[in-house]
């Protein structure tokens, strides 16, 4: 569609105020959410312009970038910003993604995985950021997205009343862990390797204070790329061997990727019906999998229920083709 293609009539205006008046500018990448991003090219230097119209708000990454890199995390500088207007320049980070880095060299895999953890185990050091908490009520409006727009899509009739019951019980039996920064997005399509040693973080203006599991389930269950079973299961270990956590944290760590996944079941579908992305709903057989992972362990069992006497196997895959 020309709205991913182009950015808004403004943004020449934009760069030539930010001195890159007269500068290619080439389609980089679109989001799902109303984001688009765009490198721009003037004269042997490059940077990635970030066209965020509203409801978008470039201040919240504004204000997460300083903190990360106050605290010696790599988030890209800012080189510009017109918060009003929704445009932001930004250092470019490069093409060397996690993602296609993995998928191009898998014996580079476990190596880049663990560099990947031990970040987020730095990250989890500090204390949380000065950001919202990702709380009960929160994490239920999310896991209800999958009933939202999944189900809807489906034509199924489900029990919502004790969905969230599910959920409240198994989220009542979660062991207390200390709030930490959760970025929210941690996965391999938003990690750059910038070095041998360093990766840059991007998309990390939801970012919120909350659980440590949910932004090690974004990496380990990336709903964008097959993770082996393997390679979870060896940084889960890697992890556990860093902090200390006891078994509790397993049981945690599935609830929030039951919670995650189920949420982009609904999110992707919402992609496909509402916002034309279709794309999208190609993407949640692979989500399905890495739930009904999440689902067989024994501290899921009320939610694996409900699961199964509302959405039987044969309706879990792409509602594009389900519907």
């Amino acid at each position: 569609m020309a709205a991913d293609l182009n950015p808004r009539e403004a943004a020449p205006d934009f760069l030539h105020a930010a001195g890159w008046g007269g500068a290619q500018i080439l389609p980089l990448a679109v989001d799902a959410s109303f984001r688009r991003y765009y490198r721009v090219i003037d004269e042997g230097r490059s940077a990635v312009l970030m066209d965020a119209p509203p409801p978008e708000d470039t201040r919240k990454f504004a204000h997460m970038a300083q903190w990360l890199t106050d605290r010696g995390f790599s988030a890209p500088a800012i080189l510009a910003d017109d918060a009003s207007a929704g445009f932001m320049l930004l250092q470019d980070f490069g093409d060397m993604r996690m993602r296609e880095t993995v998928d191009a060299a898998p014996e580079s895999e476990a190596r880049l995985y663990a560099s990947a953890v031990d970040q987020l185990l730095r990250l989890q050091r500090h204390e949380a950021a000065p950001v919202p908490p990702y709380d009960r009520a929160f994490i239920l409006r999310e896991a209800a997205l999958l009933i939202e727009w999944y189900c809807d899509a489906l034509g199924l009739s489900v029990d919502a009343a004790g969905y969230a019951a599910a959920w409240n019980a198994a989220f009542d039996a979660l062991d207390d862990m200390p709030v930490v920064t959760v970025l929210r997005d941690y996965h391999a399509e938003n990690l750059m390797l910038l070095d041998d040693t360093r990766l840059g973080l991007l998309d990390f203006q939801d970012a919120l204070a909350g659980h440590p599991a949910y932004d090690l389930v974004s990496l380990l269950q990336d709903a964008r790329r097959d993770v082996p079973a393997m390679i979870e299961a060896s940084m889960l270990a890697r992890y556990r061997e860093s902090t200390g956590v006891g078994s509790g944290f397993d049981a945690a760590y599935h609830l929030f990727g039951a919670q995650r996944n189920a949420k982009i079941l609904g999110i992707f579908t919402r992609l496909w019906r509402r916002d034309g992305k279709p794309r999208y709903g190609a993407l949640c057989p692979r989500v399905w999998r890495y739930l009904e992972r999440d689902l067989a362990h024994p501290a899921l069992a009320g939610l694996a229920g409900w699961f199964d006497d509302n959405i039987p196997a044969d309706k879990r895959g792409d509602p594009q083709e389900l519907a």
